[in-house]
């Protein structure tokens, strides 16, 4: 983890995040930035604008008003620039059907301009990494959900992205592959950037050492996991006082910033 912010690299900026749909505010004023070296865990209730938020980061999304940067290209000017170094899982990942995948890796990596003999190291070593030898040949289709959820941390890796933005990576694995995910996380997280969605705090425990928490939109704490724990005792307690009933709103900026944040 990056711990000196100011010697620190930054490679996902959200500046002031806003996307309207109509009246409706899914996300509003939302800043932060994710150094290189961090892997950091993007938290909320269903329906807080988490995946809005990481769809304007990639790009994917246009917001209403803000700037979102990915290794200091404006993913609305120069998204193409910041494609080329970021990763995107999202929880319903970029998936034909019809394809297996072993075609669906080779389909993006032509998409992506890797070049031969590159593109087959690249295409051998992500199907390595996520255990695909089994059903490379057989239809994506029929593949259980979590084959499909390996099938697109594989496409999101085949460029060895400096910037990886994952959407509910571990959605329906089962205990063994979820703890070969988090072990790979955590080896990436050493040389990249790693922003990440869950809503399995186990989790976020386990992979990463800084947690942002949205609720209703809005951008309630940015900090240190362990300045949760050493105010709540428990990760789940800290989300129930940070976007439940009970939630006081959001943190000021020098307490966010701080190892020994405290809620207000």
């Amino acid at each position: 983890m990056a711990t000196d912010t100011q010697d620190a690299v930054p490679m996902i900026e959200a500046i002031g995040l806003t996307r309207y749909y109509g009246d409706f505010a899914a996300v509003r004023d939302v800043s932060f930035t994710v150094y290189k070296g961090e892997v950091v865990a993007l938290l909320g209730p269903n329906g807080a604008g988490k995946s809005t938020t990481l769809k304007l980061l990639t790009g994917y999304l246009a917001p209403s008003a803000g700037e979102a940067r990915i290794a200091g290209h404006n993913m609305a000017t120069d998204r193409l620039a910041g494609a080329a170094v970021l990763g995107y899982l999202p929880e319903n990942g970029p998936l034909y059907l019809d394809m297996t995948p072993r075609g669906l890796l080779n389909f993006f990596a032509e998409a992506r301009g890797l070049k031969p003999p590159y593109r087959q190291r690249r295409i051998q070593a992500v199907i390595e990494l996520c255990d695909l030898g089994r059903v490379l040949n057989k239809p994506i289709g029929k593949l259980s959900r979590g084959y499909r959820q390996r099938v697109g941390m594989a496409q999101a890796l085949l460029h060895e992205p400096q910037v990886l933005i994952m959407d509910e990576p571990t959605a329906g694995l089962d205990p063994n592959q979820i703890q070969e995910v988090r072990e790979t996380i955590r080896r990436l997280g050493q040389d990249r950037t790693v922003l990440l969605s869950t809503h399995i705090l186990q989790e976020v425990e386990a992979m990463a050492s800084r947690a942002i928490f949205i609720d209703a939109g809005r951008l309630v704490y940015d900090g240190p996991i362990s300045s949760l724990l050493s105010s709540y005792k428990r990760l789940e307690d800290a989300f129930r006082a940070l976007t439940g009933a009970g939630s006081t709103g959001k943190l000021s900026s020098e307490e966010s910033e701080s190892d020994n944040a405290q809620l207000k």
